[in-house]
């Protein structure tokens, strides 16, 4: 049996997916201000051990959906699908453009603070839709959902370990304005899944 898709859920994920990437593209990979999850592992992992963040994200990324699967059911799994293939695609299409602010890394608590808006609405809409745009998405809804702790503090923890990991080859300094972006984001994610 397959899950039943809504049509209007599927168009709120490929669009809150879209305003993610367009924040990841405009912000965070201008501004050097890393994330926690998946993609702060991934770097670590490519830095430390030379993998490729390609091969990496791509393992750890595939355990956490299927984890989320396991846990959160086939719908989860289809609608994760839309938002991560919505996201790819409109990453793409973003890089096709020039930065809209290419002096944002001078600014790092704008950049923490701007990076943190579009990742928790992003996320958050996605999460609040059953869909998780990225791997620590899933790992986060299905931690929280065995669990039953609050999502913001399930991101908190990962990107907290990730990003004190991350210590060991990224600045002090940029590193306290991540925890700022993974803090707010968190918050604003877990705002936006209990509305």
């Amino acid at each position: 049996m397959y899950p039943k898709l809504e049509l209007k859920s599927c168009i709120i994920i490929l669009l809150s997916s879209a305003f993610l990437a367009f924040g990841l593209y405009h912000v965070h990979s201008l501004s050097g201000i890393t994330e926690g999850g998946v993609l702060g592992m991934t770097l670590l992992l490519e830095h430390w051990l030379n993998i490729s963040p390609a091969v990496s994200g791509f393992i750890l990324n595939a355990l956490c959906y299927l984890i989320g699967w396991k846990l959160l059911g086939k719908l989860f799994i289809v609608y994760s699908i839309v938002a991560a293939s919505g996201f790819s695609i409109a990453y793409k299409i973003w890089e096709q453009f020039d930065p809209l602010w290419p002096k944002l890394a001078e600014f790092p608590l704008a950049a923490a603070i701007y990076g943190s808006i579009f990742v928790g609405i992003g996320a958050g809409i996605c999460v609040r839709f059953g869909a998780a745009a990225g791997g620590d998405d899933a790992l986060a809804m299905s931690i929280s959902h065995l669990t039953k702790q609050k999502i913001e503090w399930i991101y908190l923890t990962s990107d907290l370990l990730v990003l004190g990991l991350s210590l060991s080859y990224i600045p002090i300094q940029k590193i306290i304005y991540s925890i700022l972006t993974v803090i707010l984001s968190g918050q604003i994610i877990g705002f936006l899944q209990r509305l």
